[in-house]
């Protein structure tokens, strides 16, 4: 009797926009005439602009369908604004290489934060960037000065496109005072593998209980390619981490939380555990948030029902909803027993 077999899972591919927007000044830059030549060299629909602000008027009948064409449009520019925003928990600063992602996360900040402009933007002037960087490393010294590259998009998944990520390690490598972290739901590292990095660089990856990914995270890479990502990573030598984000409470969370701990042990090599970090987020969600939501994924399975959550206040006189605090402990030692479960030696950097 013959068994029929699954095929194997087409690998996620790398993303290839729909349409390229230049800004003024971009193609002055070695890096915007590089990405232009890869654009040309696609056929891909290319236009100037005079500004990135007014690019409004996407494709579609639906402000849905709106929303899905703005997701896969690339805009070319320079990064003017140099003062580095704060990163707190994660580092001191976040280094700007990019805005906005092709991941379509139903429960992403970037929602709301990037508002109107969910595109996606790149910045080619690289070498301002760095060079603001350099002065916060130095007003700092001798203390050490991180910088998070993944605050305002996930700059794996444009690697490709734009390089930026392996200047900025390489930049970093040589810094005594200075060290970067990003974070990724992509698996195209390979680029990466080469760079000089000095163990200056920690390489994290996101990942989640398979309710999560499966429901909530489209467009990105499967669990599987992320980890297999992540044993490319440790093995050239970089320290890696994992952003458990965000923790759901679902029904078997516990299973699936021990189920995605558990796979994880088995599939990394014995390079990844030896500097291993671990960094837990719970869901949470703001009013904003939940209508923009909704709007934009109106089949969600998200739970965002307030009155089962604590309203927690943050800066700036905005709040929002996390888990009531029997929830959130019961997640937070849940989790914490099942790292060091599989993972002694690993260290857990905060929990929020």
């Amino acid at each position: 009797m013959s068994v029929l077999l699954s095929p194997p899972p087409r690998e996620t591919k790398a993303f290839i926009p729909d349409l390229v927007y230049f800004e003024p000044n971009a193609l002055n830059y070695d890096k915007g005439k590089r990405i232009y030549e890869w654009a040309k060299s696609l056929e891909l629909p290319i236009h100037m602009t005079t500004s990135h602000n007014r690019i409004t008027n996407f494709p579609g009948d639906t402000e849905l369908q709106k929303y899905k064409n703005a997701k896969r449009t690339l805009v070319v520019g320079i990064r003017k604004t140099l003062k580095f925003e704060t990163s707190k928990p994660s580092a001191e600063y976040a280094i700007p290489i990019s805005t906005g992602c092709m991941g379509h996360c139903h429960y992403c900040y970037l929602q709301t934060t990037l508002g109107a402009k969910p595109y996606i933007r790149v910045y080619v002037n690289t070498d301002d960037i760095l060079e603001a960087a350099q002065k916060y490393i130095d007003e700092r010294i001798p203390e050490l000065t991180r910088f998070e590259a993944a605050c305002t998009s996930d700059p794996v998944g444009i690697e490709h496109i734009t390089g930026s990520l392996k200047e900025l390690i390489e930049f970093m490598a040589d810094q005594p005072c200075g060290r970067l972290r990003f974070v990724t739901k992509f698996h195209h590292v390979d680029s990466l593998l080469d760079a000089k990095h000095n163990g200056h660089t920690r390489f994290r990856f996101s990942v989640n209980a398979d309710y999560v990914i499966r429901n909530f995270e489209p467009a990105t890479s499967r669990f599987e390619e992320r980890i297999a990502a992540a044993g490319k990573v440790a093995k050239a030598g970089y320290p890696l981490g994992f952003i458990i984000a965000p923790i759901i409470w679902h029904e078997g969370w516990e299973e699936g939380y021990t189920d995605l701990l558990s796979k994880l042990a088995q599939a990394l090599p014995n390079e990844a555990t030896n500097d291993l970090t671990f960094e837990l987020i719970q869901h949470r969600f703001t009013k904003t948030a939940k209508r923009v939501i909704e709007a934009r994924y109106p089949k969600t399975k998200l739970e965002m029902d307030e009155a089962k959550r604590k309203y927690k206040w943050g800066k700036y006189g905005q709040g929002k909803y996390v888990y009531p605090d029997e929830q959130a402990q019961a997640l937070r030692e849940f989790i914490t027993e099942r790292i060091f479960e599989h993972f002694p030696s690993a260290r857990i950097e905060y929990f929020t």
